[in-house]
């Protein structure tokens, strides 16, 4: 099944804003929705207060005008002065004002009713007051009609106060309502957002993790594998420059290993020719030698050998850097090997009279047998070289659960403080002196350090007043992937 290609905006920071829309929009519609709905529940608020005010308002003024044109008409009624009768027609006027503004209300229809009903009352009852002509006992006829109105605004008032109480209730219940969507809409869009994050997260980190990929291969020395970066354009430019200088890596790396095999070339083919010159003259095959020339011949045998020497060290070296991070993993016996190590180095601890003193117990390390060899026979030449006449080299070996200790100890004249940072540097020669027979590439502790760096170990130069102790710590099992642990 054919993926989708992502199509990716053209930059990365349009990338990370688009991210950061994508994971907002969820909560800014929640926000906005919200909003709306508090706004439409606060204005039904206001409107439903505000009406109830008026409502209320104007069915107090009813009933208070009502009762102004009763006491006048009684008053007339119980008097017999027609001019009272200005007080209710001043009141009936104000009745009527009264009754106009209610109909302006929002009222429902119940209310219209009630209201209308008490206006064609009232105004019933106006033109029986007009029609007795100030007549006293006509009007006491007519003052029992004035109750049945004030029953009539009271059933009108209290209408309007039922009409509010069941509007306030409806606003309680469409509160209510909100307050459940916008739970709803919490409990489904923060999801939906950390979703969108997570999608986010991947988008923007897809291209991150795949440029820390290749630089981490470009670093353990693999250059076989083209970068690819997909996503946004300047990081898809940014890997055609991984990618550009992979292949200007693996042309150096090419290079380097064309000139080196031309110099090895070059050089051991006159070192072989020199060499089985000097080896047939020592052995007087071309004629018998006098002993200045015996004498001439083993010096050239000597230095031939150590050209010889130093060729394989920088050969060696230059294989170490691109080599370090694989291991060819085995059972390794430290006894078995440290022995062995001092069989190579046997005849130069004779002509110095050297003691090789060991104390390893029986155990064993997974580990590269020929890097490991190479570990240790690189600090027992150093110290053999710089250990006095008649001295002592000394091996220990300390097993704990998880890691060995190797220490590897000479009793000559130490290295100097200021040179004890720079001895594993490449072609650094210390100003110690030595008893050696050749003066060294520099490389040997080097090596060491990078073979011991591929085995996930330490090396250190424990200090002493006499002499020099180099230790290693090494793992006694190595993890599964070695390029993850040159990685780490």
């Amino acid at each position: 099944m054919l993926r989708r290609p992502i199509h990716y905006p053209r930059s990365f920071l349009k990338l990370i804003i688009a991210g950061f829309v994508l994971v907002a929009l969820p909560l800014i519609f929640a926000i906005v929705n919200n909003a709306v709905a508090i706004h439409d529940i606060t204005k039904r608020s206001q409107q439903t207060v505000h009406q109830a005010m008026r409502a209320t308002e104007a069915s107090r003024l009813l009933i208070e005008q009502i009762t102004a044109m009763e006491r006048s008409v009684r008053q007339t009624s119980a008097l017999g002065d027609p001019s009272l009768l200005e007080g209710y027609t001043h009141a009936r006027t104000k009745f009527i004002d009264s009754t106009r503004r209610m109909l302006t209300l929002r009222l429902d229809s119940e209310q219209y009713r009630q209201l209308t009903l008490l206006r064609e009352k009232e105004a019933r009852l106006a033109v029986s007051i007009d029609g007795t002509g100030s007549d006293a006992d006509a009007l006491a006829v007519l003052l029992p009609q004035f109750n049945e109105l004030d029953i009539m605004a009271e059933a009108l008032s209290r209408l309007g106060a039922t009409i509010v109480e069941d509007q306030v209730g409806q606003l309680q219940a469409m509160a209510e309502g909100v307050q459940r969507t916008v739970y709803w809409q919490l409990s489904a869009l923060v999801p939906i957002a950390l979703a969108m994050l997570v999608a986010a997260i991947i988008l923007i980190s897809r291209p991150i993790a795949q440029i820390d990929g290749a630089i981490r291969k470009l670093g353990n020395g693999d250059f076989s594998t083209p970068v690819r970066v997909t996503g946004p354009q300047d990081l898809q430019r940014l890997g055609r420059q991984l990618d550009w200088m992979r292949l200007k890596l693996i042309d150096l790396e090419d290079q380097k290993k064309l000139f080196l095999h031309h110099v090895s070339h070059e050089l051991k083919t006159p070192l072989a020719a020199i060499k089985e010159g000097s080896d047939l003259l020592d052995e007087q095959l071309v004629g018998p030698l006098t002993g200045a020339q015996r004498e001439v011949t083993s010096i050239l045998k000597h230095n031939t050998q150590r050209l010889q020497e130093l060729i394989e060290r920088l050969l060696n070296y230059h294989q170490t850097q691109f080599s370090r991070s694989d291991l060819n993993l085995s059972d390794v016996p430290l006894p078995e090997l440290i022995a062995s190590v001092g069989r190579q180095h046997r005849l130069s601890m004779a002509s110095k009279g050297v003691r090789f003193v060991v104390a390893c117990p029986d155990v064993s390390v997974e580990a590269d047998r020929e890097k490991l060899t190479a570990i240790v026979g690189n600090l027992v030449s150093n110290a053999v070289k710089y250990a006095p006449r008649n001295g002592r080299v000394s091996i220990s070996v300390e097993a704990a659960a998880e890691t060995v200790s190797l220490e590897v100890t000479d009793d000559g004249p130490g290295i100097k403080p200021e040179e004890r940072d720079l001895v594993f540097e490449p072609f650094y020669h210390g100003s110690t002196p030595h008893d050696g027979a050749m003066k060294g590439t520099g490389l040997g502790l080097t090596i060491v350090k990078e073979f011991v760096a591929a085995h996930r170990g330490r090396i250190a130069l424990e200090s002493r007043d006499q002499g020099t102790c180099l230790r290693i710590d090494i793992p006694r099992r190595q993890p599964n992937h070695p390029k993850d642990r040159e990685a780490a």
